[in-house]
């Protein structure tokens, strides 16, 4: 059996008295998509933070392959440029270009020439439908487009794992579609995803595992069908009931 891409193993993370995460065990395989589910508050935001090490956990432990990325002595920015993260606010720089906000990780952390950092910002620029937009300011973009944008400056860094946290929820809902498209293309490339979501018919039709969370725990994990159709814990079906898109 070909061992996990990621693991987490028994996280903890608090936020003084609030224990938010209580013992989180996680596995996720290369190529695959799991898509985090539940309440707000129930952890999902704060278990993807610690996974690309911008929250430090208070216990237990995160591999990357056989390395313990949660290991004090280790290089965090050599973890993110392998573990790259989307959040539901677009975080672009608004002073500069689409394409500068693309090329700045590759050229300035992953050692890509200004030339190939431009060719490929341009490549995935087109397969987002952006093509036109390389030379325009952030300000000048749609939300959707600025979440695509995100992506693709995620994605330019060659991620071996691609973390999304709601990145449709500050999004009008005639702009979510765009977005949720290009993740179905990087789906369909073999980019290894986990993604926190309430779109629950998108996470049903992408996810290869659903991960149902409440209240710091994995209450319930398991393939798209059964969790939607058959859920074991009272507490994913009264969830479902409440969520169903």
């Amino acid at each position: 059996m070909t061992p996990p891409l990621l693991r987490a193993e028994a996280v903890r993370k608090s936020f003084g008295t609030n224990e938010v995460l209580k013992g989180i065990d996680l596995h996720v395989a290369e190529g695959e998509v799991i898509c985090l589910i539940g309440a707000s508050g129930s952890g999902k935001s704060t278990l993807l933070r610690c996974l690309n090490l911008l929250e430090q956990v208070d216990d237990g432990d995160i591999w990357l392959d056989d390395q313990e990325i949660t290991d004090p002595r280790i290089d965090e920015d050599e973890v993110r440029r392998q573990i790259g993260i989307v959040f539901q606010a677009y975080n672009l720089f608004p002073h500069l270009s689409v394409e500068r906000n693309i090329t700045l990780g590759p050229t300035e952390a992953g050692g890509v020439s200004a030339l190939d950092a431009k060719a490929r910002a341009a490549e995935l620029l087109a397969r987002v439908g952006l093509a036109e937009k390389a030379k325009a300011y952030p300000d000048a973009l749609s939300g959707g487009q600025q979440q695509r944008v995100a992506l693709v400056r995620a994605i330019a860094m060659r991620p071996r794992l691609l973390l999304l946290d709601e990145i449709t929820s500050a999004l009008d809902p005639m702009l979510v579609g765009e977005v949720l498209d290009v993740i179905r293309e990087l789906r369909r490339d073999g980019m290894t995803i986990v993604m926190a979501t309430h779109e629950m018919t998108f996470a049903r039709e992408i996810s290869d595992r659903i991960v149902f969370m409440a209240d710091g725990l994995v209450e319930e994990s398991g393939p798209p069908e059964q969790i939607f159709t058959a859920p074991r814990s009272p507490r994913t079906a009264e969830f479902l009931a409440r969520h169903r898109s």
